[in-house]
């Protein structure tokens, strides 16, 4: 079962979490996400199964967008909801100053992640650092704000919108925030309303999973390969042509000469590979998602 399924993640369970749950559903070890969420945070987790699992390597630095609360007034360790008070609480402050600060964050900025992450630091997660009271040596990555709107502030919670490159932790956002702000702040809730191509509109709640399986339609749920990356152009390949870039043999492609990088189906809905432009109307199957074998194995 080759597929990409966007699941609703909820809150409480991490992605880890949500991988292994559709592995026992679907009885597939294949099995992996596009874009980690934290615990606490839910919505938009693209899911890959089988041969298609070999897509990550094109989400790795994809747009995400999210909408959620930023608590105003203290601090906590983990920047967000989960964690411990690390200020004295204080009174939030004007609602127009709060809103006014969100064009400071806009464009590409240095930022530094939580200390309770998953980044590594002399090959140790910086979380197992922190829950161990130890020195936490973060270093900044540079990520963009491509935007960042502040909905609303409503005594001391603010909602906001934001659309961020990869890389970029909301929870920072929400603590540093509060730093200029001087009250101190965290991020009180967060929902991922997309990540590249795949939006909340779209996405499926793990028991809708898990009752489409039963029924037998749990492929109904998956994303059409031709909607996968859509800025790779698409060619249905000949059943002649579909044998070669199968066997990772290069063939002939006029109609796309000028794409440098295509993707290539087998019928309406087979994934089958993605190709690379070598030389004039030459593309070469850089990754063949189902080899000439396993085609004959299913047929």
């Amino acid at each position: 079962m080759n597929g990409v399924v966007i699941v609703d993640k909820p809150g409480g369970m991490t992605s880890h979490d949500v991988v292994d749950r559709v592995r026992r559903v679907l009885k597939q070890r294949a099995v992996g996400h596009l874009g980690t969420l934290d615990p606490s945070a839910t919505g938009v987790l693209p899911i890959v199964t089988g041969n298609l699992t070999r897509l990550a390597q094109f989400y790795l630095h994809c747009e995400k967008e999210y909408e959620g609360e930023i608590r105003l007034g203290f601090a906590t360790d983990t920047y967000d909801a989960d964690g411990e008070a690390t200020t004295a609480a204080q009174d939030a402050p004007d609602p127009a100053r709060v809103k006014a600060l969100a064009d400071e964050f806009r464009g590409v900025i240095e930022q530094l992640p939580p200390p309770f992450s998953a980044k590594k630091i002399a090959g140790i997660p910086a979380y197992k650092l922190a829950r161990k009271k130890k020195d936490v040596p973060l270093i900044a990555a540079r990520v963009e704000i491509h935007n960042l709107e502040i909905l609303s502030v409503t005594g001391d919670v603010a909602t906001f919108r934001a659309r961020v490159s990869s890389g970029t932790y909301m929870r920072s956002i929400a603590h540093d925030m509060g730093m200029k702000l001087g009250c101190g702040a965290h991020l009180g809730s967060l929902r991922r309303t997309r990540v590249a191509e795949f939006e909340i509109s779209a996405s499926h709640p793990l028991d809708e999973l898990e009752q489409a399986e039963r029924q037998g339609s749990v492929e109904d749920l998956f994303v059409h390969p031709r909607k996968l990356l859509p800025g790779f152009p698409c060619v249905t390949a000949s059943d002649e042509a579909a044998a070669l870039i199968r066997s990772g043999r290069a063939v002939n492609l006029p109609e796309l000469s000028r794409a440098p990088r295509i993707k290539v189906l087998h019928g309406q809905s087979e994934l089958i590979a993605i190709a690379t432009r070598v030389a004039g109307t030459l593309f070469h199957p850089g990754i063949v998602f189902a080899s000439a074998r396993e085609a004959v194995i299913r047929r």
